[in-house]
């Protein structure tokens, strides 16, 4: 393990403006940690770095994905391994940079020792969920893993058809397992530098409404478009990006163009509470900075 630099923050927070810039006074290489920047389908709706971005440092993790693939934290945390241990090897500082929580509590203290789910399985809870609804499927999970049902809400599709896998699959509670330390941590807590970028609400909501009028301006809706038309499972992550939905609905003459766009603001809001939310309670020994602020110094040799 080596020096690294974090950088997590709510979505429109300017995080990988500071993590370029970092990247180019110390020679860094940054590394994505969001969920929704992996696909190669979403550049515009996601706000991954454009092609200029990207030409002025190495960026890695970005657009690696086909949105038809169902990319997990587990998945996540070995392609950051091979791209953390790539930057060490060539003497640059890796700079992770994104707002998905899990995947920094994945860098900084490892995965759950869960084995895989066969896929078999994994589709017949999926298509559950399609037939039976919610409700039905959060029923089954009490009976089998009451403690978890009774943490999860009915309406969480993604944690209650992750949990009713597990332990249908294994016996074993999600809970129970996430007890167990299966993948260890992939930095050293002496050896990093962990930064949460916080703008005040006001700020930040005003910064989402304009960066998503630049994603309409740049063809975040002919995105949409594109992604809907290849007919994957609504259930894919991908397919849960923000715009695709309301984009859809306006493409489907459901919603005027100005409401669908307001819609996706508003969603986009309470996704950045919800980052908030996650920050305060998981990572609260972090660092926090206001976007544009003068860091204390940041070395490329130590964090």
């Amino acid at each position: 393990m080596g020096p690294a630099v974090l950088i997590a923050g709510p979505t429109a927070s300017g995080k990988s403006a500071l993590a370029l810039e970092l990247a180019r006074r110390l020679g860094g290489v940054i590394i994505n940690a969001d969920s929704m920047q992996v696909y190669r389908e979403l550049r515009i709706l996601s706000a991954r770095p454009d092609a200029e971005e990207e030409a002025r440092a190495p960026h890695r993790l970005y657009g690696h994905v086909a949105a038809s693939e169902r990319y997990s934290v587990a998945r996540w945390r070995e392609d950051a391994k091979d791209a953390l241990e790539a930057a060490w090897r060539e003497g640059a500082l890796p700079i992770v940079v994104g707002g998905t929580g899990l995947y920094f509590k994945a860098l900084t203290e490892g995965l759950s020792s869960i084995p895989p789910i066969p896929a078999e399985l994994r589709a017949s809870v999926e298509a559950r969920a399609d037939a039976e609804g919610m409700p039905a499927l959060h029923a089954a999970l009490r009976k089998l893993d009451p403690e978890s049902a009774e943490r999860l809400a009915s309406h969480d599709r993604t944690r209650v058809v992750r949990a009713l896998e597990v332990i249908e699959a294994t016996g074993r509670s999600i809970g129970a397992w996430q007890q167990e330390t299966g993948a260890p941590p992939l930095v050293d807590a002496g050896t990093v530098r962990r930064i949460v970028l916080e703008p005040e609400r006001a700020e930040l909501y005003a910064r989402i409404g304009r960066r998503f009028d630049g994603m309409v301006e740049r063809g975040g809706m002919a995105e949409a478009e594109a992604l809907i038309t290849l007919g994957l499972n609504p259930a894919l992550p991908a397919m849960k990006a923000i715009g695709i939905r309301e984009f859809g609905a306006h493409l489907a003459g459901e919603l005027p163009l100005d409401e669908a766009v307001e819609r996706a603001k508003m969603e986009t809001r309470r996704y950045a509470k919800r980052q908030g939310t996650w920050f305060r309670n998981q990572m609260a020994d972090w660092e926090r900075h206001a976007p544009g602020t003068t860091l204390p110094e940041i070395s490329s040799r130590s964090a």
